[in-house]
C-alpha cells in the first residue's frame, strides 16, 4: 500500500517498521515531526528531551541495553548532543541506533546553516542519506542494520527540502525484531572509556572506518547511473532531485552513504566520464573528498556553498 509522506513521517513509519523500541528528540524545525509521527505508532516509547544531549543519552542507553533507538534533532542540535555522539562511536552499541540530523539549507528556521556530515567524518561514524520520502523510510532499517553490524551509531542526514516535501511511499508492517538482554551487558573493556580503554578502542575506530568504505562499494545505497559520458554528477540528497531535473542525460553517481565514500567506485565512475562535478548542499564535503583520492573534479566553483540548491540555481 502506498501513503503520500512527507520526509519526516516517512523516517518515523521506517523507524517503526525496522523495530525501533525508543525514540527520544529536543522539537526543532525542521526535525519536529519525525517524533510526533513515531509516538502514534504501537508498542513504542517516545519522549520530548530537555536537550538533544539529553535525546541522545536516552536513545544511547536504550541500544546499550539491546533495544534499537532513535534520537532526531535539528542540525544546531547535534552541537548540544556533541559529547554523547562521540562517547557512543568510541563504544558502539548493543542495537540499533541512528542519530537523525535535519540540516537547514537556506536557514528556514535557524540561526545558521551548518552541514552536519562534517560531524560524522569527526565522530568516525557513517552517514546517510536519502533523496525522497521512499529513501528515507527505507533507509531507516538499512542504518539500523549498519549499526548493528558495524558496531557504531548512525547518522542520518536530512534537510528541510526533503524533510517537510512529500513523495509516495511504499508501506509496509512491522519487523520482528529479537529481543536483546533483559540486562545491560558487564563489558567494562567496552563501555567504561577510561583513558586505558579508550587507548585500545581508537585504533578499532579506525579500522572500522575502512570496513565501512569497504561497505561502500557495493552497497546499494550508492549507484551509477550511466548516461553521456561528456558530463558525469556526483550527487547526494535532494540535490539528486534537481541534477537529474537539470541534466537527464547525464552519467550520474548517486551517493545515499556520504561518509565513507567508496574510493573505488568514485574512481570507476570518473574514469568513465569526460567532465566531473559535484552537485551537493551545503559545505564541498564531497567535493574535498573526492579530492583527497587525488580525482580532479568541480563542485562549489560552479555552484554556492550559501543557500539552499533549487533547479533554476542548478540550471543557472
Amino acid at each position: 500500500m502506498k501513503q503520500l509522506l512527507s520526509g519526516n513521517e516517512a523516517v518515523a513509519r521506517g523507524a517503526w517498521e525496522a523495530g525501533v523500541a525508543v525514540a527520544s528528540a529536543y522539537p526543532g524545525t525542521p526535525s519536529t515531526e519525525i517524533l510526533e509521527n513515531f509516538a502514534r505508532y504501537p508498542n513504542v516509547y517516545a519522549e520530548w528531551a530537555p536537550n538533544e544531549k539529553v535525546a541522545v543519552d536516552v536513545a544511547v542507553g536504550a541500544a546499550y541495553a539491546g533495544r534499537r533507538a532513535l534520537a532526531t534533532m535539528k542540525h544546531v542540535g547535534v552541537n548540544v548532543a556533541a559529547d554523547s555522539l562521540f562517547y557512543a562511536s568510541m563504544t558502539g552499541i548493543e542495537a540499533g541506533l541512528v542519530i537523525v540530523t535535519a540540516d537547514d539549507p537556506g536557514m528556514h528556521s535557524s540561526q545558521d546553516e551548518q552541514d552536519n556530515r562534517r560531524y560524522a567524518k569527526f565522530a568516525r561514524v557513517p552517514c546517510l542519506e536519502p533523496s525522497d520520502s521512499q529513501e528515507a523510510k527505507d533507509i531507516v532499517s538499512v542504518a539500523l542494520d549498519i549499526s548493528e553490524e558495524f558496531d557504531t551509531p548512525v547518522l542520518l542526514r536530512l534537510t528541510t527540502r526533503l524533510c517537510h516535501s512529500s513523495t509516495p511511499v511504499e508501506v509496509g508492517e512491522q519487523r520482528k525484531i529479537e529481543a536483546g538482554p533483559d540486562k545491560f551487558p558487564r563489558n567494562p573493556d567496552k563501555y567504561v572509556v577510561v583513558p586505558s580503554n579508550a587507548r585500545k578502542m581508537h585504533p578499532v575506530i579506525e579500522q572500522r572506518v575502512e570496513r565501512l568504505a569497504d561497505y561502500a562499494e557495493t552497497s546499494p545505497l550508492n549507484r551509477i547511473e550511466r548516461g553521456d559520458r561528456a558530463l558525469g554528477i556526483v550527487t547526494c540528497g535532494v540535490a539528486y532531485q534537481y541534477a537529474k531535473e537539470v541534466f537527464p542525460t547525464a552519467s550520474v553517481l548517486r551517493l545515499g552513504m556520504t561518509y565513507p565514500i567508496p574510493p573505488n567506485l568514485v574512481r570507476e565512475f570518473a574514469t568513465s566520464v569526460d567532465r566531473l562535478i559535484i552537485i551537493e548542499e551545503l559545505d564541498p564535503f564531497l567535493e574535498e573528498e573526492i579530492k583527497l583520492l587525488g580525482i580532479p573534479c568541480e563542485g562549489k566553483s560552479i555552484f554556492p556553498v550559501c543557500g539552499e540548491l533549487d533547479p533554476r540555481i542548478v540550471r543557472e
